[in-house]
């Protein structure tokens, strides 16, 4: 098989585009990449349905490649071949076999695929092999990737590394709550490959680190939330920086009405392709929802974090977050919290400590619902419902990944139940449905809860960031007030609108 490839997708036209009828910029007027746009993003206004929740996705206009049946079936490097065999990736999953093709012949996609589904590689290798050969000149990166948060740009940036280095590329992190001199440093150096959220991105952009016109490969991962309204301004300004014959991968577990305008805006002719219905549920995974009485929910909560194995547990708050971390601690459960208010170093820490089991129970905001892979986690459990469906899915999408079994509990109190029953709806999901208390003996056998010990032990905290010179402050929360942990509050370098305020959750 030849793996030579004339357009990498760096430093050549963009494969399968036409260069005519592109409206070049006005000045004055909103970029845009599209001369048809106007009359495309009518056409799919009418498409779509009325009310809120999931947009219907567009169909594919021009005919997608079919799907590879094997990684060697794939026009990639000979390099990336064998590293796939060296990481005994054998076989590609549904998502990677349907995209993969399309991407690499230059395609713009549009995919959706639930947690653990393997999206990562189904992006990651198409921009690896597409830049494969070309070398980034000082602070100009050759492919952007942006993610919501900071645990996911890391993950990715775990992922895609040893795929890199067959291929001989750079990679750069570029996240908040770590000192942006470093990163600074890395894109002045040369990287082909920057995985970064957008407030650090733009960060570095405004410091004169980094230039996006020579970025050619383009992918927003978990676009959902890339296309909430508190990021999707900054979004949009970084996408609007990027070459305007550039390629366009979106992906994400959920696709809302939000992503319709990045589609409508920035993607041409997209190949189109859902693995699951996005509300559906996870075969190997199962659904619980207890009712339990207010008196009962604490206890009953602990008892399940006393489990032999390890669970996450989600709160709506950092401040209920930090509460349930000590009373577990005290009752003799190795617990740890993470959430927004952590600093960078702090949170890597304490995902290292619940992978390798020093600790057990990680308790956790919605920060940890995305970008979090941990092997063998067999129970999610919501100690607090979550405030929509997507969340739900999310939350639940780190257990029962690739292909594994694993449960999702939700504690439900009686003031919670009608809302809790919606949700489950939006979501698609069928639950069952248990009244439990504490030592029942069906929370018992769901869970594998049990009496703690009541001996306090410690967990060692994870190391402090020292001071930094220039580069920010680790993350905060808004003025420690009780609200919704999504990892904002990054301390700005001079006061802005409420409103206009990052909400990156990395």
């Amino acid at each position: 098989m030849n793996h030579a490839r004339e357009d990498t997708g760096a430093t050549g036209p963009r494969s399968g585009r036409a260069a005519a009828g592109r409206r070049r910029n006005r000045p004055g007027s909103a970029p845009s990449r599209r001369s048809d746009a106007p009359s495309r993003s009518d056409d799919r206004r009418r498409r779509q349905p009325a009310g809120q929740g999931e947009f219907a996705l567009p169909t594919t206009a021009t005919s997608a490649l079919p799907a590879a049946e094997r990684f060697s079936d794939l026009a990639m490097p000979a390099q990336l071949l064998r590293a796939l065999d060296a990481q005994g990736v054998t076989e590609p999953f549904p998502i990677q076999a349907a995209t993969l093709p399309n991407s690499l012949a230059g395609r713009d996609v549009l995919g959706r695929g639930r947690t653990g589904s393997g999206k990562t590689l189904a992006f990651g290798l198409a921009l690896l092999a597409r830049t494969a050969g070309a070398r980034a000149e000082p602070r100009r990166p050759l492919a952007l990737v942006l993610v919501p948060t900071r645990e996911l740009a890391q993950q990715v940036t775990d992922a895609l590394a040893p795929y890199a280095g067959a291929v001989k590329l750079r990679l750069a992190t570029a996240v908040g709550g770590l000192r942006i001199g470093r990163q600074a440093s890395a894109l002045r150096a040369g990287a082909e490959v920057v995985i970064a959220t957008p407030g650090r991105l733009k960060d570095l952009i405004e410091r004169g680190d980094c230039v996006l016109d020579q970025v050619r490969i383009t992918v927003l991962d978990e676009a959902d939330q890339m296309a909430d309204m508190g990021f999707l301004p900054q979004v949009t300004a970084l996408l609007d920086q990027v070459h305007p014959q550039g390629q366009r991968m979106l992906f994400s577990a959920t696709l809302d009405r939000n992503v319709d305008r990045l589609v409508r805006r920035y993607l041409t002719d997209p190949v189109v392709h859902s693995v699951d219905p996005s509300a559906a549920a996870v075969t190997t995974m199962e659904h619980h929802v207890f009712h339990v009485r207010d008196t009962e929910k604490h206890r009953t909560a602990t008892e399940i974090a006393a489990r032999e194995g390890r669970v996450i547990m989600f709160l709506d708050t950092k401040h209920a977050v930090d509460r349930l971390t000590r009373h577990l601690l005290s009752s003799g459960i190795r617990a740890a919290a993470l959430h927004g208010g952590k600093s960078q170093p702090q949170r890597t820490r304490t995902l290292a400590q619940f992978k390798s089991g020093q600790v057990t129970a990680l308790v956790a905001t919605n920060v940890a619902a995305r970008g979090i892979h941990v092997d063998d986690l067999d129970l999610v459990v919501n100690v607090d419902p979550p405030g929509d469906h997507k969340d739900y899915l999310h939350r639940g999408g780190r257990t029962a990944r690739a292909g594994e079994s694993g449960s999702v509990v939700t504690l439900v109190t009686p003031d919670q139940r009608r809302a809790m029953s919606r949700l489950m709806a939006a979501a698609g999901v069928t639950a069952r449905t248990t009244k439990v208390g504490s030592g029942d003996a069906e929370l018992r056998r769901i869970t594998g809860a049990r009496e703690p010990s009541g001996v306090p032990v410690t967990v060692s905290a994870p190391a402090v960031e020292r001071p930094r010179r220039g580069g920010g402050s680790p993350a905060r929360g808004h003025g420690g007030r009780t609200t919704k942990d999504t990892g904002s509050g990054r301390r700005k370098r001079r006061p802005v609108p409420r409103q206009a305020a990052s909400r990156e959750a990395g």
